[in-house]
């Protein structure tokens, strides 16, 4: 049986949605297909993970955001010493790398869409002449190299549609595969007994993630349900911001940043709620998992979140950057509680027959055939 061999490129091994996904999807392909990873940038925090499904890993070891000429002499050589059929890119800045080795190698390259790079929202958090500058600088680069992949994967169609019109692509050739999860490793939640009502957010902490507008809403629940508490996994950025703010409206003793956490879905079970408030986001791999869970649901009306869920049948939503809706749709959430347990076992059982990994990874492993067998 002659495997396919497949290169997925990487910024980094962190401990993201879009690292997260590439790990399920290499446990659920069939021995047809032989997966390796690179990654280019010093972040290590999946590699064990990595190992233990025997994957092949190469770490090119880039020093600072844009080597990138030192990154496509390297991946150059690699994949020339390589019997690799097919690489996968995720991540702006492994994509242009991978895009340029490859036109340069001449190996198929499939480019995927993970969020909505060039929406309105993403734009809004690019303030000031240089850093718009760099945006679109960045975007022109994305949109002359748009034409080397010979196929590309979206995990969400509203991700695809607005990535394809700003790069220039047919929608021909996007393919839409949603993000998975393992459904044997996601055990069904129940309410926690504790008194405190305790909401649960996970994500990095970027701005885009609405932790800002979560943090702001929290404030005014607090004082009219003032058993509450908000626990934050996920780091970034934007820690120092949020922790002065938590530190100004004196709630230390009530929201905790809590950090990375491995498999943080598991800390869905000590909560009585998941909210994720994103201004843009990619199809989740942590929505779909609470999803599965069965926790009740409080997210943003953003689109990608409205492909997973359905408003007030699956989940509770929210106004994007709407402060006082978000406020209100928690106290909701603590007021007709019954009625969210449902709501939420009613996602559980459409998220366990869409997204199980299983069912995702024969999708992503046909398509990976086809692209392979293709002139």
């Amino acid at each position: 049986m002659t495997k396919i061999k497949v290169l997925f490129t990487l910024d980094s091994l962190a401990q993201g949605g879009t690292e997260q996904s590439i790990l399920e999807l290499a446990k659920g392909f069939s021995n047809k297909i032989e997966v390796s990873v690179v990654y280019f940038y010093p972040n290590h925090q999946l590699l064990q993970e990595f190992k233990n499904e025997n994957c092949k890993i190469y770490f090119l070891n880039l020093k600072g955001r844009h080597s990138w000429i030192k990154g496509i002499i390297k991946l150059y050589r690699l994949l020339k010493n390589s019997q690799t059929d097919l690489v996968v890119s995720s991540l702006y800045r492994s994509s242009i790398i991978s895009r340029i080795s490859c036109l340069l190698t001449h190996k198929k390259l499939i480019g995927t869409f993970v969020e909505d790079n060039y929406g309105e929202e993403r734009i809004k958090t690019f303030r000031g002449i240089i850093a718009k500058f760099k945006f679109y600088f960045t975007w022109l680069i994305d949109r002359w190299t748009a034409f080397i992949p010979n196929h590309w994967i979206s995990n969400g169609k509203t991700i695809g549609f607005n990535n394809s019109s700003a790069l220039g692509i047919s929608f021909s050739k996007i393919s839409i595969i949603n993000r998975g999860r393992n459904v044997s490793e996601i055990k069904p939640w129940t309410p926690p007994k504790n008194k405190i009502f305790s909401f649960v957010s996970i994500g990095r902490l970027y701005e885009k993630k609405g932790f800002i507008e979560l943090i702001d809403a929290f404030f005014i629940l607090q004082k009219n349900h003032p058993d509450v508490s908000l626990v934050i996994y996920g780091e970034g950025p934007l820690r120092a911001i949020l922790e002065n703010k938590i530190s100004l409206l004196q709630l230390e003793d009530k929201i905790k940043l809590a950090g990375n956490f491995p498999k943080a879905f598991l800390k869905l079970y000590d909560a009585h709620c998941f909210v994720f408030p994103s201004r843009f986001e990619g199809f989740s791999g942590s929505l779909i998992e609470a999803m599965m869970s069965g926790i009740p649901i409080l997210c943003s009306d953003i689109p990608m979140n409205l492909e997973a869920v359905v408003a007030e049948h699956t989940a509770l939503v929210h106004k994007i950057n709407d402060v006082k809706d978000l406020e209100e749709k928690m106290s909701e959430m603590i007021s007709n509680y019954s009625v969210m347990i449902e709501m939420g076992k009613r996602a559980s059982a459409i998220a366990i027959e869409k997204y199980d990994i299983r069912i995702i990874s024969k999708q992503y492993e046909e398509l990976l055939k086809n692209v392979h067998e293709s002139k």
